[in-house]
């Protein structure tokens, strides 16, 4: 099956009211660059792509100020927007933003899981002007999946308290399937599947036997050289660390953190092999 086809996630979206500041956090922590979608401004909103360090194409995008407040969300493929909210909707999800036509490009909504995490939904336009936009992005988009850089998403976490509730959502939603990683020297972690994938491209931490700092999230990881250096880095731009950095069985090494605007992010670092979590 193809990376970009839908139930995949092929993107993440940082909602805000103050763009500048979250440029001004990862710009200097992760290397990011940025560059405004000339079509995107709307009553002095805008759409601004992330691209990572030597990345020919973004990985993500910020939004500014169309949600009422500060977000960082993953977004999944979908062959048909509004047909899937009605499923999702269905399934227990509630609707942030409804289905909208963004120009001739792209089809969007965002939406929240039952557990309160927010995601977005976005379908490719069949549009000349889109398909010569994406010409080579899902190249681009299977390597750095399977290979990541510096600075870039590398995977997913997924914490909940209600396992059984969340799994079944997912799998429901959009094919995902979950497997017990029995390399986590006994955390609850499962690894999770896109549809047809290989490879996981995220992992589930199962929180419900307590202890536990966080209740339910959903936050993209970015891959680093250094977990220590740059979770230091983050805390003098005025991150908190919320969980780590510790060292998984396999060499792992992961942190969570929630930036200066509360979003919530992880960093690993991973051994030379397949990796456990983030």
């Amino acid at each position: 099956m193809s990376f970009m086809s839908p139930g995949q996630v092929v993107w993440f979206e940082v909602g805000t009211t103050d763009p500048d500041a979250v440029t001004g956090f990862y710009g200097p922590l992760l290397g990011w660059t940025f560059e405004v979608d000339p079509d995107s401004s709307v009553d002095g909103r805008t759409y601004t792509r992330i691209i990572a360090p030597g990345a020919p194409w973004p990985m993500g995008a910020i939004q500014q100020g169309d949600t009422g407040g500060e977000v960082i969300n993953l977004s999944v493929l979908s062959a048909d927007v509004p047909a899937d909210v009605d499923k999702l909707t269905g399934l227990g999800a509630t609707v942030v933003v409804p289905a909208t036509q963004v120009a001739d490009v792209t089809v969007f909504a965002r939406l929240a899981d039952p557990r309160g995490n927010v995601f977005s939904l976005f379908s490719q336009s069949t549009s000349q002007r889109f398909e010569e936009r994406m010409t080579g992005t899902e190249e681009y988009m299977q390597q750095a999946a399977s290979t990541p850089k510096p600075g870039s998403m590398g995977r997913f976490e997924i914490g909940t308290t209600a396992t059984k509730a969340t799994t079944d959502f997912y799998a429901a939603a959009f094919g995902w399937r979950f497997e017990k990683d029995d390399t986590a020297d006994g955390t609850p972690y499962f690894d999770v599947f896109g549809p047809g994938a290989q490879w996981p491209s995220g992992g589930l931490w199962d929180h419900s036997g307590g202890g536990a700092e966080m209740a339910d999230y959903v936050m993209p990881c970015f891959l680093v050289t250094d977990v220590a250096a740059t979770t230091d880095t983050a805390r003098k731009l005025g991150a908190r660390v919320e969980h780590g950095p510790e060292t998984h069985p396999d060499g792992t090494v992961s942190v969570r953190l929630t930036d200066p605007r509360g979003n919530r992010f992880g960093l690993f670092s991973p051994p030379a092999g397949p990796t456990a979590g983030c």
